[in-house]
């Protein structure tokens, strides 16, 4: 069917919109974390005057800093493969037996209902008990993105699970392989797209999350992630901009070669991955 000029303008104006939306916010943390205080506050949508990196300079000089870094690094990381070994493994015994037996159909509505369950719902009774399990830490933080990742990571891994053809599941078990031998070497091979898709929403997440550090991290300096020492930039009645700025560009890097390594994944993995019966 050949596309009036009308939807291609339309479309092309659309797609235009959404770009500019989404690159204009960039735009303006890059120059400014090459300008100085005085610079944004006098012209904040102009380029700077003189390419400089102080300010990048400066941030990285910071007392801690690399320790910040760090703890970002370490709970992104663990919450990762956390997620990694334990929603695939979660869903598809529910994907494969939710059809045959009501215990897993009721596991997973059960773990369904934990989406519409908004975070300032549980903010306070999850803090207590973690406060009285002696979790108010770092690995503490990894457990409970851990909790608050499988409800949405089961959904839609139960989702694709199902999509996916179960007869050469059913011929490796005939040759002879054992359950877990045919989800480590036949399933998971398979879930690439969607595992790089919830890896990089829930690495979005845990890089740039603020709520749960600040409440569990903020008793000793020494676990603070990146995100609350950017938040120490402000003070009551001053706010540090070119630090903001700068120390926001360098935290972006890290997530940027996450996603364009996993974005690869995500292709190869609709390709490769691909079954025909």
């Amino acid at each position: 069917m050949k596309e009036s000029p009308v939807y291609r303008i339309g479309s092309g104006i659309i797609l235009g919109t959404g770009i500019l939306i989404i690159l204009f916010p960039c735009y303006f943390v890059v120059i400014s974390a090459f300008k100085s205080n005085a610079q944004i506050i006098s012209n904040f949508f102009a380029p700077p005057s003189s390419f400089s990196l102080e300010n990048l300079v400066s941030i990285v000089g910071r007392q801690n800093f690399f320790r910040y870094f760090y703890n970002s690094i370490w709970v992104t990381f663990m919450g990762l493969l956390g997620g990694f070994i334990i929603l695939p493994m979660t869903s598809y015994p529910i994907a494969r037996m939710m059809g045959k037996s009501k215990i897993y159909r009721y596991l997973y509505y059960f773990l369904l209902m934990g989406i519409f369950v908004p975070f300032q719902v549980k903010m306070l009774p999850l803090i207590k008990l973690t406060d009285m399990m002696g979790m108010m830490n770092k690995l503490g933080l990894v457990i409970v993105y851990y909790a608050g990742s499988i409800c949405e990571g089961v959904f839609l891994y139960v989702g694709y699970i199902s999509s996916l053809p179960a007869s050469i599941e059913e011929a490796a078990y005939i040759d002879g392989a054992s359950p877990f031998q045919t989800y480590w070497r036949i399933v998971l091979p398979q879930l690439t797209p969607i595992t790089a898709t919830i890896m990089i929403s829930n690495g979005l997440w845990f890089w740039n999350d603020f709520m749960l550090p600040l409440l569990m991290l903020n008793r000793s300096t020494r676990d603070w992630t990146l995100v609350l020492f950017q938040y120490n930039f402000r003070s009551k009645y001053y706010i540090d901009y070119s630090m903001v700025f700068a120390s926001l560009f360098i935290s972006c890097i890290p997530m940027i070669i996450f996603y364009i390594f996993m974005q690869k994944h995500i292709i190869s993995g609709l390709s490769g991955g691909a079954v025909k019966e």
